[in-house]
């Protein structure tokens, strides 16, 4: 068998990177196109950049977007590492089954299903949909997949460290958030960034849970894309992913640079 890489394979690799960020490249060249048809090249220029942000309409969107992903993020991290604490610590308590199938059931059920269940809920108990309708569901989403990341972490954690402090007299509490909490801290920003990004591109639940005048981004981007596509939604899509982009180069320095103290800290206390 022969070993490295063959050139069918490198085409291979080389032909789906090209399917799958081919499209993303193109829409940020054309976003700073100086012609109003997107399929003819103009020149460069910044000009939809500037009548992006000058369109009251979408940048009030955006704002409701980045408030909406930020709270529901937030949400959704408290409740999703305290969701992976009861599942890792808890042990086998009763109704563990049931617990366990309600948090991990937004991860296969469809998103239509899950919007139009929050839907006739929101309408059975008389709630107006607006922001906080559209952070809950957001919530119902994207807490799952906080767990799943926390779950992961605490799985390979060694509880002998908090094990010591309780022996010194520590508080169970205390012991959580001054030891447990800091060294798995980079799960749980990975699972708050998950949870943003995700809120962020939300279009199904924000339009089954949306009210007039709360209308988020992509909700915005696919009523403008129905009447043809112009660069200024290419605009509007190019800040959405340099907005992603950039908090993911920063979750991934913060993580790298809290493993590298957590592994200095472990091997300190190991020649101690």
């Amino acid at each position: 068998m022969r070993k490295g890489s063959s050139w069918f394979n490198m085409t291979s690799v080389a032909l789906g990177l090209s399917f799958l960020y081919l499209p993303i490249v193109i829409l940020v060249v054309y976003s700073f196109n100086d012609s109003k048809l997107v399929t003819v090249w103009g020149g460069w220029s910044t000009r939809w950049y500037v009548e992006l942000f000058h369109d009251e309409a979408f940048m009030n969107a955006a704002k409701i977007t980045l408030i909406v992903a930020t709270v529901s993020a937030t949400i959704a991290t408290i409740l999703g590492t305290l969701a992976a604490v009861v599942l890792v610590r808890m042990g086998r308590f009763r109704g563990r089954m049931t617990f366990s199938a309600m948090v991990y059931a937004p991860l296969v059920m469809p998103e239509i299903i899950i919007g139009l269940s929050l839907l006739l809920f929101f309408i059975s108990l008389g709630i107006d949909r607006g922001f906080w309708t559209i952070t809950l569901a957001h919530v119902t989403l994207t807490m799952c997949f906080v767990t799943v990341v926390v779950q992961s972490r605490l799985l390979s954690f060694d509880r002998s460290i908090e094990e010591a402090a309780l022996d010194l007299g520590c508080h169970p509490f205390k012991a959580f958030f001054l030891i447990t909490l800091p060294i798995i801290a980079p799960a749980v920003i990975s699972g708050w960034m998950l949870a943003f990004t995700l809120s962020l591109d939300d279009l199904v639940l924000a339009s089954f849970t949306s009210g007039p005048g709360w209308n988020t981004l992509p909700m915005r981007i696919y009523s403008s894309v129905r009447l043809g596509v112009t660069p200024e939604i290419n605009a509007a899509c190019t800040l959405m992913l340099a907005v992603v982009a950039l908090g993911v180069v920063a979750a991934a320095i913060y993580t790298s640079r809290a493993e590298r103290e957590r592994e200095r800290a472990e091997r300190l206390a190991a020649a101690g």
